[in-house]
């Protein structure tokens, strides 16, 4: 199309979209501490960090 720029609008977010199954009422918890506009990022923040302790956690053991 002329005069569109692909490079405009939102940029790529990199992320994958999963579905995940909480525990009932474990949602509402976290949206009590964090809000629930920000319930999905405290659950990548959790997560990420786990993974970074477990990979941490089998390099000293492995």
């Amino acid at each position: 199309m002329r005069g569109y720029d692909k490079h405009m609008g939102r940029p790529p977010l990199n992320l994958k979209s999963t579905n995940v199954r909480l525990p009932e009422g474990l949602g509402e918890r976290i949206d009590k501490l964090v809000g629930r506009q920000r319930r999905a990022a405290f659950i990548r923040d959790v997560l990420e960090r786990e993974v970074e302790r477990l990979e941490s956690d089998k390099g000293k053991t492995g």
